[in-house]
């Protein structure tokens, strides 16, 4: 570790004194763009880093002072233990949050198309005032409404059941918003030629409007599914039962049933966490082209 930072500070040193003496700032000035993103890509990465090398570690070797950057032997058998830690296992929590992230986020990705849809396309009366009603409610605390949902959901007997857990989250202003701002850069041209080939808005929208938003929908599954799937304040306040909590809660219970067992705390992190890093790095492309055209208007 240390050979690595003395060879990266010489190499600094030797940029910038070439970039000086041959008055090349240009290329001084490139090489510090870079290594300032490189570092800041450790930065990020690095805790990522730990975790995963930690969970390979024996207890010892994971509560070692100085800490060792490099398993001394891996132990697969802690994600086995890890695993099995809690009462129920987590492949019940595996499946509570698989179910209830893809089913939340088909629920969610309807309702902001069909409210999307209807912002940017369709004129009715109230609109403009009906939009930033709905994009005031962004700016209410989420810990303000925790009681009242749950008062709800407890009158509708509903607590400690999968519709507690995902009729909550059937919609999102953030993902109608999004939608809307995506729809409003599709041509009204094509709402022109679909109206002479017969179709009415519910085909337009499903035949036109949805194949061409592939990218902002793929973003907003993406951030639904992530949402969902770290949800840990609302799983906690709306289930008692070990076999209805979710994994983040999962998590917590074996930070409690295993607290000084930091190694097995981090295999748990890493098998957890390991779902939604694939996601995002085979939707990543979409994800970025979404991000993109939806701030853009024709």
């Amino acid at each position: 570790m240390k050979l690595a930072l003395t060879a990266y500070v010489v190499y600094l040193i030797a940029v910038i004194v070439y970039s000086l003496a041959t008055e090349r700032r240009r290329l001084l000035l490139t090489h510090l763009k870079y290594n300032v993103l490189i570092i800041g890509a450790i930065i990020m990465v690095l805790p990522f880093y730990w975790m995963v090398i930690t969970s390979f570690k024996d207890y010892a070797e994971a509560m070692a002072s100085p800490p060792t950057w490099w398993p001394r032997k891996f132990l697969w058998q802690n994600y086995v233990e890890a695993w099995n830690k809690p009462e129920v296992g987590f492949a019940r929590y595996f499946f509570v949050s698989t179910y209830t992230a893809v089913v939340s986020t088909a629920g969610t990705l309807v309702t902001s198309m069909l409210a999307g849809y209807a912002f940017a396309r369709m004129n009715f009366v109230g609109k403009g005032l009906f939009f930033y009603i709905v994009l005031a409610t962004l700016m209410v605390p989420g810990e303000v409404l925790l009681i009242p949902k749950y008062i709800i959901l407890a009158n509708l007997g509903w607590l400690d059941t999968y519709k507690a857990l995902i009729v909550p989250w059937l919609a999102s202003v953030f993902t109608i918003f999004l939608v809307r701002q995506f729809f409003m850069t599709i041509p009204n041209d094509l709402w022109d030629a679909a109206q002479i080939d017969g179709a009415g808005r519910w085909r337009f929208l499903w035949l036109v409007m949805v194949p061409l938003s592939k990218p902002v929908l793929i973003t907003s599954g993406i951030f639904s599914f992530i949402g969902t799937w770290n949800s840990l304040l609302w799983p906690i306040v709306v289930t008692s039962k070990p076999e209805m909590r979710t994994l983040m809660v999962g998590l917590q219970v074996l930070n409690t049933e295993a607290g000084s067992e930091f190694h097995l705390l981090m295999a748990a992190s890493t098998f957890c966490i390991l779902p939604i890093v694939i996601i995002f790095f085979v939707l990543q492309r979409f994800f970025i082209e979404g991000i993109a055209r939806s701030g853009l208007k024709s």
